[in-house]
């Protein structure tokens, strides 16, 4: 999102420098707390194409483009960010689709077809948590299973290189067939291991609903090898891209008006994004940018 950004604003006279490792649940910070970026530390889950070396003399970060649960938790100071101050200097300039849904698969050889047999039974089961998205924990609670417990019962819970070839269950967020490191695992297990895709209860899915920037929906057959049929979930969409409250009002409006008359330039990324005017502006609690509000109201995208 990033390189959009960077080729949308470039017919407007602007260079953006782009930072290739203030990214993640840290990407927030840097930015609310105008950090300059980290020293460059090799990602054994991306390759440096997708991640080159940021340019020498990068000073203080000024905005960024994450996820919308990241944006959203800093800004509360939820999740991750709970022992930290709420950045409530954050602003949303502009909040672009991708489909994320969450996922639940057990290897067809294990005979599970309901995550409930894993208690039942105190199968020693291995937990793959695959993708992006903190629902796993949530998902194993509602039946009454934790890391302790499957722990207690010889089983494991990861998200490691090894995790990935040996696991009985898989769960986590998906999007599409992409390179992103965050969903490519689903890519790569799905084509390698025979999987059965589970469907969560309707009770479960509500109080996942309840989450916020997730809402109810319904994954398609045919998303990953294995998915035979339309299967309900939750979905979350949102690449957010944002800024400080202290961003000048002609630039946030600048940014705002790029990423809308630019919007060819999302389709040829290797992420499934999309612009939809009705949502562009949304950043549940997180405020627009007064400059940013101002361009979508002349569009008449919101009132």
């Amino acid at each position: 999102m990033a390189e959009v950004v960077q080729a949308a604003m470039k017919p407007y006279g602007y260079d953006v420098q782009i930072c290739y490792n203030c990214n993640a649940a840290d990407a927030p910070r840097i930015v609310g707390d105008a950090r300059t970026p980290p020293p460059y530390k090799p990602d054994p889950a991306v390759p440096e194409i997708l991640a080159p070396r940021n340019a020498p003399g990068l000073g203080a970060v000024d905005f960024g483009a994450v996820a919308i649960q990241f944006l959203r938790n800093a800004y509360r100071g939820t999740g991750m960010y709970a022992k930290e101050k709420p950045r409530t200097n954050l602003r949303l300039l502009a909040n672009i689709q991708d489909p994320s849904y969450v996922l639940v698969a057990a290897r067809t050889a294990t005979g599970i077809t309901d995550l409930s047999q894993i208690r039942q039974k105190r199968w020693p089961v291995r937990i793959l948590t695959a993708g992006i998205g903190g629902d796993a924990a949530r998902i194993l609670a509602h039946y009454g299973l934790s890391r302790d417990t499957i722990e207690a019962a010889g089983g494991h819970i990861g998200n490691t290189p090894e995790d990935r070839r040996n696991f009985d269950v898989a769960i986590g967020g998906g999007g599409v067939m992409t390179t992103a490191p965050e969903w490519r695992i689903w890519t790569g297990i799905s084509q390698e291991f025979d999987l059965r895709f589970l469907e969560l209860p309707d009770d479960l899915l509500a109080e996942l609903a309840r989450e916020g920037e997730q809402e109810r929906g319904v994954i398609p057959a045919g998303l990953y090898r294995g998915i035979d049929r339309p299967i309900p979930t939750v979905v979350r969409t949102g690449t957010v891209i944002y800024g400080r409250a202290d961003m000048p009002d002609d630039f946030a409006y600048l940014v705002a008006k790029a990423m809308d008359e630019q919007q060819q330039l999302l389709q040829w990324r290797h992420l499934n994004f999309s612009y939809n005017v009705h949502t562009v502006w949304n950043g549940f609690e997180v405020p627009l940018h007064p400059g940013a509000a101002r361009y979508y109201k002349e569009k008449g995208y919101m009132k």
